[in-house]
């Protein structure tokens, strides 16, 4: 609970639960969308949850706007706050409850620059998605008549041609024709995929922070704009470590009676960021010369993916190191603690 007349109220699009801060008063209210913006413009500045779900970000920078503070709550830590039956009215009870919660950790609430760049990503991935369900199944109907290719799309594009001029004059003409079409699409789709990929490149040309973390080895286009964009505000986590513990790059425990067992890596948090931070770290560790001395060390001792997962660590912590503190990559850069 927060003084100086300010209330905590949690809400979803037509739900609201909150408790009037002079009188104690357990409000339960619902609200049409179409006043929702009214209905918080009259009101003192306070505190405001909502879970992150679709739409949650237009609303909570529309609050924002008006002075009040917003929390976006993660499904997951609202729904241990649900009791009895499932509806609006407990939603919105829970998510007031999540609020007060010290640990639980809220989702950053983004820019619509921030929120444009992560639409590219998200079209980017389905378009992919797309193209890789259109080649299996290409190769899959084909092989039903005799015409076996190898795996990947370079092994398409190089027996596609050959296997339909074999295949003219046993299939029918309107199966023939389709498959051709089917084809041609791919290459569609990759120019789809490259335009994006360019209009990516070149807000990262017109954004500092992606350039300051472009520079550290293993991260490119899609791992500089997707961290800027989905990090948010760098200050709202606590250090470089708070960064990879939400991205799922650190281990999971598991403790009881003083005993904590480690596990393997929690995977919370971003799933998309995660995964381009790994791929990175993995490139870096098959075309570096020469690794740092740390590096050496570790993959003497762990296993080729543990030694993947913990530059990816290093990696995730050196993003939150240079956009926190507005520093430019250095390689030799050694950290001391502070006295």
């Amino acid at each position: 609970m927060r003084g100086r007349r300010r209330s905590n109220a949690s809400l979803l699009p037509d739900q609201l639960h909150w408790v009037e801060p002079e009188t104690g008063e357990i409000i339960s209210k619902q609200i049409k969308r179409a006043v929702f913006l009214e209905h918080f413009a009259n009101r003192a500045p306070c505190l405001i949850g909502m879970e992150a779900c679709g739409g949650a970000q237009h609303w909570a920078r529309q609050l924002i706007e008006m002075g009040h503070q917003v929390r976006l709550m993660p499904g997951k830590a609202v729904k241990a706050f649900v009791s009895g039956n499932k509806n609006d009215v407990t939603d919105a009870r829970a998510i007031w409850m999540a609020v007060q919660q010290s640990g639980v950790k809220s989702v950053a609430v983004k820019s619509e620059a921030q929120q444009a760049i992560l639409a590219l990503h998200r079209m980017r991935q389905q378009l992919i998605k797309f193209r890789t369900m259109q080649s299996n199944g290409l190769r899959g109907l084909l092989t039903e008549y005799g015409e076996v290719m190898g795996v990947g799309r370079a092994a398409l594009n190089r027996s596609m041609t050959e296997v339909l001029a074999r295949l003219n004059e046993r299939l029918p003409a309107m199966l023939a024709n389709t498959l051709r079409e089917q084809w041609s699409r791919l290459g569609e789709l990759d120019v789809q995929i490259a335009e994006i990929e360019r209009r990516l490149s070149a807000w990262m040309k017109e954004d500092r922070s992606c350039r300051q973390i472009a520079a550290i080895p293993g991260v490119g286009l899609l791992t500089a704009t997707a961290a800027v964009a989905t990090m948010g505000n760098p200050k709202a986590f606590k250090s470089g470590r708070e960064f990879a513990a939400w991205l799922g790059l650190v281990p999971g425990q598991v403790g009881t009676g003083g005993k904590v067992r480690l596990l393997g890596i929690s995977k919370r948090g971003d799933t998309y960021l995660r995964t381009l931070l790994i791929h990175g770290a993995r490139a870096v560790l098959s075309h570096t010369k020469e690794p740092a001395p740390w590096v050496e060390q570790i993959s003497k001792r762990r296993p080729k993916n543990v030694v993947t997962v913990a530059l990816a660590n290093k990696m995730a912590r050196t993003i939150w190191a240079l956009l926190a503190y507005d520093r430019s990559y250095e390689s030799n850069y050694v950290s001391v603690k502070p006295v």
